[in-house]
């Protein structure tokens, strides 16, 4: 996402929920898993993942404004947008990324403010994978890592998307490098372990945002 400071791209603190927690992290760490943990206990959650896709349906703007930018094989035969094409060419052509990103990037900020500005919860989870590395930090209070090491993140998106190493290690090359991501952290949740132990670490900082939220 670009990170546009104009004054009306800020929301006024009355509009947003108490506390506003960016959930972050590199691709396979578990990002999902652990916006789910915290979806299950009642926190709202805005996946920029799933608005992106929204996005991108038929009759949308975006998705006639990608068609304009990058032709007819930007789709499939029945007028969807051909995300293996879109994969390949953001990967080999750095340009098309930045097409693709100023594209998109705005119309999922101003969703975002949009959502966020209906939550009446003491708190919620925005997950924004490229948190950190399109400097997105000005749209949350507080900045949740998950943390997996790479053979975990090797392993879980090989078995997810049936993706090569090489093109999964291209991927993560893309993405700030782990030791960005953990500087930049207000709060880290390290997914090396088993399901139970997951939770338990979702459950404490649902209880540590809780009383952040209060105290605020």
């Amino acid at each position: 996402m670009t990170n546009d400071d104009t004054e009306t791209d800020t929301l006024p603190e009355r509009d947003k929920p108490t506390l506003v927690v960016g959930l972050t992290g590199g691709i396979g760490s578990g990002k999902t898993t652990v916006a789910n943990g915290f979806s299950a206990l009642g926190v709202p959650v805005i996946d920029t993942d799933k608005l992106a896709r929204e996005l991108v349906e038929p009759g949308q703007p975006a998705l006639d404004d990608i068609i304009s930018t990058f032709g007819s094989a930007a789709t499939t035969a029945d007028g969807r947008l051909d995300r293996n094409f879109m994969r390949q060419l953001i990967f080999t052509e750095p340009a098309s990324k930045l097409q693709l990103e100023a594209i998109l990037h705005p119309k999922i900020r101003q969703r975002i403010r949009t959502l966020l500005a209906d939550i009446s919860a003491p708190y919620c989870i925005v997950v924004i994978p490229l948190l950190i590395e399109t400097r997105q930090t000005d749209l949350v209070d507080r900045i949740l890592v998950v943390d997996s090491p790479e053979k975990e993140q090797l392993a879980r998106v090989a078995a997810r998307d049936s993706l090569s190493d090489n093109a999964i290690m291209a991927i993560m090359g893309s993405q700030a490098d782990r030791n960005t991501r953990l500087a930049a952290a207000d709060d880290i949740i390290v997914n090396d372990r088993g399901i139970s132990e997951l939770t338990g670490d979702i459950q404490k900082l649902h209880r540590r945002y809780m009383g952040i939220a209060h105290d605020h």
